[in-house]
């Protein structure tokens, strides 16, 4: 069955940088478009990046563009999301999911505070 497992996260300074993996299982990677979503504490799920199936296309919400890369390896089942310049309001639990599809793994926490 489809897996999708997030890794990477933890507590950083604002200003520093993170780099999130996503170990997809379960189906042909290579042939499926991926989102990163992110829900921050008390709010709803919020579509964070979208990579095509060969990573020559990239969307980003204007939240996180300029400071986060999405990223795959199809070689490596591996989906990744490299954040830069983190704030504080970047804090959340990061997901990554089948396009458009909602998540279905346990999620990395992100927390940037001092």
């Amino acid at each position: 069955q489809v897996q999708l497992v997030e890794s990477g996260g933890g507590l950083v300074q604002p200003g520093g940088s993170l780099r999130l993996s996503c170990a997809a299982s379960g189906f042909t990677f290579s042939s499926a478009p991926m989102d990163w979503v992110r829900q921050a504490p008390g709010k709803g799920l919020e579509w964070v990046s979208t990579i095509s199936t060969g990573g020559s296309s990239r969307t980003y919400a204007g939240s996180v563009k300029g400071r986060f890369a999405i990223s795959r390896d199809n070689a490596k089942n591996t989906l990744y999301l490299q954040m830069n310049s983190l704030k504080p309001e970047d804090t959340a639990v990061y997901y990554c999911a089948l396009r458009g599809q909602a998540p279905i793994g346990q999620g990395t926490q992100v927390t940037v505070s001092s």
